[in-house]
C-alpha cells in the first residue's frame, strides 16, 4: 500500500475543507527543517538507524505528554525475571482515549518522510496489532528491558520508530550496530532521548536495551510499527501473541482483540522500548 493509500485510511483525522489535522501540521513544521537526504546516508551508514535529538514541536510533544499522563490508570504491569520489568498501553486503550497518538501515527506526511529515510513502501499494521502504537512506562526502580530485537513476525520487513515522551529517569537506551552484517565490526551506541526526540531503525537489524530506572523516576516513551508486508503464517502469529499477552499487555486484551480479528487475518509482531 502506497503512501496515497494511507492518506485514504486518515481521511477521518481531516478537517472540513480539506486541510490536515493538528498531528499533520505538526509534522509538517517538524520536516521543514530536516535534510531528507543526509538523514537518509546517515541512517544508512549506520546500518538502518538514525537518531534525532529534536524532532516534533513543542506543542505536539506536549500533546504527547498530556496523553501519557491521562493512561496512567490503563497501564498493563508486566515483570519477566532477568529480562523486563515495566508498563504499557496497547494501541486499542489508545484508539479509544488517546485518538490524537493513532492520528499521529497516520500522519501522510510522516509516513512518506519515514519512507524517504529508510527506501522501504511502509504500510501501517494491522488493526490486531497491540504494538502498531503504544506507549511504554517505567515508573518503578528496576524497570527495564534487556538486550533484544525488535523482531518481526511478519514477512517483511518492520520499523520501529521511538518517540520520547516523558524523561524524568537515568534511563539510558544502549544499542549495538551493524550487529547482523558480518562485513562490519559491531558499534555501541547510546542515547537519552528527551521529550520530542526520534529515533529510527530496522527492528531485525538494532540490538538494544534500556538500563533500569530508579525510584521515583518516571520515563515514557511512545512507538510506532510500520511494516512493508503485513500478512503473517498463524504460526507466528500464535507465538506473537503469546509474547504480546505476557510480556506486555495481558491475556484478555490480546486474545480478545485476536479472536475479533480472526476473520479478517492479518498479524502483528511484539517487543519495544
Amino acid at each position: 500500500m502506497s503512501v496515497q493509500a494511507e492518506e485514504e485510511q486518515v481521511a477521518p483525522a481531516r478537517m472540513a475543507g480539506g486541510q490536515a489535522a493538528g498531528p499533520d501540521i505538526a509534522i509538517g513544521r517538524a520536516l521543514g527543517k530536516l535534510d531528507a537526504g543526509q538523514l537518509r546516508d546517515e541512517y544508512m551508514s549506520q546500518g538502518s538507524f538514525l537518531y534525532l535529538s529534536e524532532f516534533l514541536p513543542p506543542d505536539a510533544t506536549q500533546r504527547l505528554v498530556d496523553a501519557a499522563n491521562a493512561l496512567m490508570p490503563e497501564v498493563n504491569r508486566n515483570f519477566i525475571p532477568g529480562h523486563k520489568a515495566g508498563g504499557s498501553v496497547s494501541r486499542h486503550t489508545i484508539d479509544r482515549l488517546q485518538p490524537y497518538i493513532a492520528e499521529l501515527y497516520r500522519s501522510p506526511k510522516l509516513i512518506a518522510w519515514l519512507e524517504k529515510i529508510t527506501g522501504d513502501r511502509l504500510q501501517l499494521s494491522p488493526e490486531n496489532d497491540p504494538h502498531a502504537y503504544a506507549l511504554y512506562y517505567y515508573t518503578r526502580a528496576g524497570d527495564h528491558i534487556g538486550w533484544h530485537y525488535d523482531t518481526s513476525y511478519y514477512d517483511g520487513r518492520r520499523y520501529t520508530v521511538l518517540f520520547g515522551v516523558i524523561d524524568e529517569s537515568s534511563c539510558i537506551l544502549d544499542y549495538e550496530l551493524h550487529t547482523r552484517d558480518d562485513s562490519r565490526p559491531d558499534e555501541p551506541g547510546a542515547v537519552q532521548y528527551p521529550p520530542g526526540a526520534l529515533v529510527l531503525f530496522d527492528g531485525d537489524k538494532l540490538r538494544h536495551r534500556v538500563t533500569p530506572s530508579r525510584d521515583g523516576e518516571v520515563r515514557v516513551s511512545l512507538t510506532f510499527e510500520y511494516v512493508t508486508n503485513p500478512n503473517m503464517r498463524p504460526w507466528r502469529r500464535f507465538i506473537s501473541n503469546m509474547k504480546d499477552a505476557i510480556a506486555y499487555f495481558g491475556f484478555r486484551q490480546v486474545f480478545r482483540k485476536a479472536l475479533q480479528s480472526a476473520r479478517a487475518g492479518g498479524g502483528k509482531a511484539g517487543g519495544s522500548v
